[in-house]
């Protein structure tokens, strides 16, 4: 059978997902009466809820007799681990833009990638039917990121399609028949080649490994392209690192190939095709598998480093215990190291005393999402401040710098500008107008500049702002950057808050906390409406008396409280402060919870 491999690329929202959804029904991957899911790509809660692919996953459909292997890669930079390694695993790429959007960062992020191997690009235009669609303005734009990537003359001679992925159509023209979408099908058929491995054949075998995964009943599976040879279950086979040293030797338990959702066993698995390989102890993402009788490795890309570390700890609040069953050291340890070994854009490292480690990461992002899968699964943990990894070259103090592209209206392009230049030590790049009545502001920041902000930027945008960023080059440090303006409020006492209480604390600044909510000497119950931090008595109730009186009993009306998500926590969180993380609660608290160690703590700090 004829083969094809492609990976889908494009930002964040601009339709991938629902796109792979269409091309799965229209190929008759699914029965008549078969049961479907929206977006069955994103299999994972916390993809569903969000509405984002965290996870790369492959799929297959058939078309007029050739199998296409279809890889969904994640948009966003956090997760661009996966991206890299994916695209070496195809021979074409279907550029996915939102029509009325144009191209955008993380769109950039991927599409160099791709043209740097050598991949020619299907773009598709998505989304063509909303109301303020410029199908032609989002094309040109396409055509000129391209030339700025350094495209060749080949890859900027792209074919394009105009599409829209929900309604479940692609045609070459705009004004075409809108029926289907097998122009896009027979177009991946014509423009991407067919794989070059299939005439290795009858060559050793080997296959590099592109993502890792686990299964609870053959255990850990490296999937990847066989670039040689073939390979079925029960062969011996050997995995090499980047270097070509020896990681282990092993038989093959089972060889599984995609055909539709599910992953099935094949008898043989053969060059060019994308399968996965369950067996193994050690191999991992960037290792060869190969014929015992290979000795070179297959050049991998290197893995980009990290660039912020949030230290994860048990949970040692007077709280603790009650909400997760998952609480230990080493029970949180294990996890991690689980975690490390199939996200490989995560390096896990212990702290001196073994209670707490040190886990380092590409973005706030993904370091949310670790740990909201970790609250989910029973966990309790106490979490830092993320922090920036600095790099030492020639003497030079590096730190990491991001690019920021931000879509605002134009009323509020002043704040924003004055926010990311101003305190946050950002360079301006580009600012131009980007359509009715916005502005698209293109900036270099620090990344340390950007822990927090993004809460800010929608108060600032009133929730109408569009921030995107993607890692830009490493640069010399820029200086202290002021980190949050205002104290804290921290309780001094253990109990449940009071409403009363509360009440006459209003007037000192704005509670995170409800009433009847369980609180401990050293949490943080609200933030100040001064710069300084203040401990208040939230169980204070009211003196009872015999004298009654018309206005002494009035209700006791109270604001709302703030309630955080766990990013917006974390980012908000000062150096000696940490953020109580359970299965039911997020809790704010200081790092020492007695305000005699606090002050030595400080005094030793200063």
């Amino acid at each position: 059978m004829d083969l094809r491999n492609i990976a889908i690329i494009a930002h964040v929202d601009h339709g991938k997902t629902t796109l792979v959804d269409e091309l799965l029904k229209q190929s008759g991957t699914y029965r008549e009466n078969q049961a479907t899911t929206e977006r069955a790509m994103d299999s994972n809660d916390l993809e569903r809820e969000r509405g984002i692919t965290i996870l790369a996953k492959a799929t297959s459909v058939e078309w007029k007799g050739t199998r296409i292997n279809i890889v969904d890669t994640p948009g966003h930079a956090d997760f661009g681990g996966e991206v890299e390694r994916i695209l070496s695993m195809v021979d074409g790429v279907v550029l996915l833009v939102d029509a009325a959007e144009g191209p955008m960062p993380q769109t950039k992020f991927v599409t160099s990638k791709a043209l740097a191997l050598g991949l020619r690009p299907i773009v598709v235009l998505n989304k063509v039917d909303k109301p303020d669609a410029e199908p032609d303005r989002a094309l040109d734009e396409c055509f000129d990121l391209f030339a700025n990537l350094g495209a060749s003359d080949e890859q900027l001679d792209f074919p394009s399609l105009y599409a829209s992925g929900r309604s479940g159509w692609a045609d070459a023209d705009l004004d075409g028949p809108r029926k289907d979408l097998s122009a896009l099908f027979d177009l991946v058929v014509q423009h991407v080649p067919a794989p070059a491995q299939v005439a290795r054949r009858n060559e050793p075998f080997r296959m590099l490994a592109t993502t890792l995964g686990a299964d609870p009943f053959i255990g850990r599976i490296l999937t990847g392209r066989i670039e040689s040879g073939t390979v079925k279950a029960g062969q011996t086979v050997k995995a090499l690192n980047r270097d070509g040293t020896l990681v282990e030797q092993f038989r093959v338990k089972d060889v599984l190939a995609f055909r539709g959702l599910t992953q099935q066993s094949i008898p043989v698995g053969e060059a060019g095709d994308i399968v996965s390989l369950a067996g193994m102890a050690k191999a991992t993402v960037a290792d060869t598998v190969c014929d015992p009788a290979v000795e070179e490795a297959i050049p991998a890309q290197p893995i980009d480093p990290p660039t912020i570390t949030v230290t994860f700890g048990i949970n040692d609040s007077p709280l603790a215990g009650r909400d997760g069953k998952k609480v230990q050291s080493r029970v949180i340890r294990d996890r991690l190291m689980k975690e490390a070994e199939t996200n490989v854009a995560i390096k896990v490292s212990d702290t001196p005393g073994g209670e707490a480690f040190e886990v380092a990461g590409r973005g706030e992002l993904q370091m949310g999402v670790l740990i909201e899968n970790m609250r989910r699964e029973g966990f309790e943990l106490s979490i830092s401040r993320p922090q920036v990894l600095f790099r030492d070259e020639g003497g030079q103090r590096l730190e990491p710098v991001e690019e920021v592209t931000i879509d605002v209206d134009d009323d509020y392009s002043g704040t924003v500008i004055e926010k990311i230049t101003g305190t946050r030590k950002g360079d301006l790049v580009e600012m131009k107008p980007a359509g009715a009545g916005k502005t698209r502001i293109i900036a270099h920041v620090p990344s340390r500049g950007l822990i927090g902000y993004h809460g800010e930027f929608l108060t600032d945008t009133r929730g109408t702002g569009v921030l995107n960023r993607v890692f830009h080059d490493w640069a010399p440090y820029k200086g202290p950057i002021p980190g949050r303006r205002q104290g804290v409020l921290i309780s001094m006492e253990d109990g449940e808050a009071v409403a009363y209480a509360i009440w006459n604390l209003e007037d000192r600044g704005r509670f995170f906390i409800s009433p009847q909510e369980k609180v401990y000497q050293g949490m943080i119950l609200g933030e100040h409406s001064r710069d300084n931090d203040l401990e208040v008595n939230p169980l204070k109730g009211k003196k009872l008396t015999n004298v009654r009186a018309s206005g002494n009993d009035e209700a006791v009306r109270l604001t709302p409280p703030i309630k955080m998500s766990l990013e917006e926590a974390i980012a908000y969180i000062d150096d000696d402060e940490l953020v109580e993380v359970t299965p039911n609660a997020i809790r704010l608290r200081k790092r020492f919870l007695d305000p005699h160690e606090r002050k030595r703590a400080a005094r030793a700090a200063s």
